[in-house]
């Protein structure tokens, strides 16, 4: 029993602002944790990606409520897979010293959060 939420900002190019690199910092604070916990990691943290990541956990743990028409808080629910993938890179030039030119990044990532039940995994395993 797992229900999946991906991060669309525009949903034209699928892309969330920021590096991957960045967002993977605040991803691997949450995997494999309780939804509460986790929750409460991401209001404490301090970094620019955390209403991204906090948004996208939220809308995973409505996804798994309207999908099995229970609550969450009864389920036990916990960040099974959570990952960040490289998205599009738009390329800009800032204009340097003696007529060159150096190359901006604009880096885009795509973000994805599994929930899953701890009840659901002990059920399957004994079956």
């Amino acid at each position: 029993m797992e229900a999946v939420a991906k991060l669309i900002n525009n949903p034209r190019t699928n892309n969330n602002s920021g590096s991957p690199r960045k967002a993977r910092y605040v991803v691997d604070m949450i995997r494999g944790l309780d939804i509460d916990k986790a929750l409460s990691v991401l209001k404490y943290t301090n970094r620019r990606n955390v209403t991204a990541v906090e948004q996208t956990l939220r809308s995973a743990i409505k996804n798994w409520e309207s999908k099995y028409e229970m609550d969450a808080a009864d389920s036990n629910l916990y960040v099974k897979e959570a990952f960040v993938d490289g998205g599009k890179t738009m390329r800009r030039f800032l204009p340097a010293p003696h007529g060159r030119a150096y190359r901006m990044r604009k880096r885009t990532n795509h973000l994805t959060i599994v929930v899953a039940s701890r009840n659901a995994n002990n059920q399957e395993k004994n079956a």
